[in-house]
């Protein structure tokens, strides 16, 4: 996750969640670390897609393929992220909150997504 992704979201869930003095002084500890792990596995993302997107005119087969495991790779380490990070997040919030948090931050993530494939060669 970029700064901007960070910061778009940071204000998106300000503005959403409906945190108390003592929620918020809990969550924003926790979504920290959380945007600090999400943004090291974007990173390998952007790197892949960065290789993708050199080498696209004269890609391998076995380069391609590389590719598509290491994007899948990516997008399991995403889920595996926010599966670790439910309970810690259920800690010092509502189910409910919990729920919306990850809600506004996959949104954040399309948008991103859809910004990256749309620099993409096809």
């Amino acid at each position: 996750m970029t700064r901007i992704e960070s910061n778009r979201l940071a204000r998106m869930l300000d503005a959403n969640l409906d945190l108390t003095d003592s929620e918020a002084e809990k969550f924003w500890p926790i979504y920290d670390q959380y945007t600090a792990e999400l943004a090291r596995i974007n990173g390998t993302k952007l790197a892949l897609i960065k290789e993708y997107a050199r080498n696209y005119s004269s890609i391998t087969s076995e380069q391609a393929e590389a590719y598509i495991k290491g994007r899948a790779a990516v997008e399991e380490s995403v889920n595996r992220l926010r599966v670790k990070y439910l309970p810690i997040f259920r800690r010092v919030l509502s189910g409910k909150t919990t729920a919306i948090f990850f809600q506004i931050e996959w949104r954040v993530g399309l948008m991103s997504d859809l910004q990256l494939a749309s620099q993409m060669p096809l």
